[in-house]
């Protein structure tokens, strides 16, 4: 009888994820989340072989599609690949060269989004389908330039392997003179990501502040912060939704440096190990959060928690949204997103 009242409860909580989830996306999302329990190891290891073999890539296109181009360009000093996307040349004869010595704009400024993908430290790369298609929506919708980053992932790196490479790829990026647009000739850098993405993208952020390097704006997009407590939104949609907090466990532990427990600064960096950002030229700041994420206190924790230090920060909270809302252009959220992007990036235009 446990067996069927388990059997049952399971099934209500399909049919729940379906009634707010387009078909395609609950789809797409659940093969993810059968593809990543079959990767898990209890022990802490990652299957990284089947991995590459189950999860679908697409290539770079120097030929133009639906009016971006792309091409992969590895900084030499550190081996680290990024994967650049630009809007088309209007001049159709110019597609498929790829300009390295000009730069964007001498006039107008075209901002740079270095983006983190997700997949929770773990998963997913520069090249993974999903991510080179939100990729290039970013670039249509917000006119922009996008720099996708190819970090290391653990549980094979741990941190601060990942933060480490978003830290060099800014580096790389700022360096670039084809990069620089508008009349003060710079690159006009923002960092985003999602999940795992979007925690990369704040410790990125206090980086360069401490360091006094200029980034114009963060996107976290559902970003991935925990801590020790269990609070209300992981206790009310925990299964429910796609993600378990027994998965979000086990990711923080092939992350962070063995023997760290979830109040880690990289985890809850407003936490009691945090510290403060008061004070600090800390970037203005978007927070995507997606009303049917277990995660969602901690996100707005860290929202409050860059409030209450003064900084300049927005909150975009999407009730009915869920985690990987935007991979697909089949809702409201997913428009509603990419004009927020639009503005956030072109407001210092």
């Amino acid at each position: 009888m446990a067996g069927s009242d388990e059997v049952n409860h399971n099934e209500s909580k399909v049919k729940a994820a379906k009634r707010v989830v387009p078909l395609n996306t609950w789809i797409l999302i659940s093969n993810f989340k059968l593809a990543y329990n079959l990767l898990r190891r209890p022990d802490g290891t990652f299957d990284r072989e089947l991995a590459e073999f189950l999860e679908r890539k697409a290539p770079a296109n120097s030929f133009p599609v639906d009016g971006v181009f792309s091409f992969d360009i590895v900084d030499k000093s550190i081996g680290l690949l990024n994967r650049v996307y630009r809007p088309a040349p209007e001049n159709e004869a110019q597609w498929g060269t790829i300009e390295l010595e000009k730069p964007l704009s001498t006039t107008e400024i075209v901002p740079v989004i270095i983006f983190f993908h997700g997949g929770s430290f773990t998963h997913s790369s520069a090249n993974s389908a999903i991510y080179d298609f939100f990729c290039r929506r970013l670039v249509a919708n917000c006119k922009a330039v996008v720099v996708s980053v190819n970090y290391r992932r653990s549980p094979e790196h741990r941190y601060p392997c990942a933060y480490d490479d978003g830290w060099a790829a800014l580096n790389w990026v700022k360096s670039r003179l084809w990069l620089q647009s508008g009349k003060d000739s710079k690159v006009h850098v923002y960092l985003a990501g999602d999940s795992s993405g979007g925690n990369i993208t704040h410790h990125v952020a206090v980086r360069a502040a401490e360091s006094g390097v200029e980034v114009l704006g963060n996107i976290l997009l559902h970003p991935m912060f925990g801590g020790q407590e269990r609070t209300e939104s992981e206790k009310r949609l925990d299964g429910k939704y796609f993600v378990t907090v027994q998965d979000r466990d086990w990711y923080w532990r092939a992350f962070l440096p063995e023997g760290e427990d979830r109040d880690h600064p990289a985890c809850n960096p407003f936490g009691p190990r945090g510290k403060t950002l008061e004070g600090l030229n800390f970037p203005k700041s978007l927070v995507v959060v997606a009303g049917f994420d277990l995660v969602q206190d901690w996100q707005l924790a860290y929202f409050e928690g860059l409030k209450k230090a003064g900084q300049d920060v927005k909150l975009l909270f999407l009730n009915q949204a869920t985690i990987g809302f935007y991979f697909l252009p089949n809702n409201d959220h997913f428009y509603c997103l990419m004009e927020e992007i639009k503005n956030f990036v072109h407001s210092n235009c």
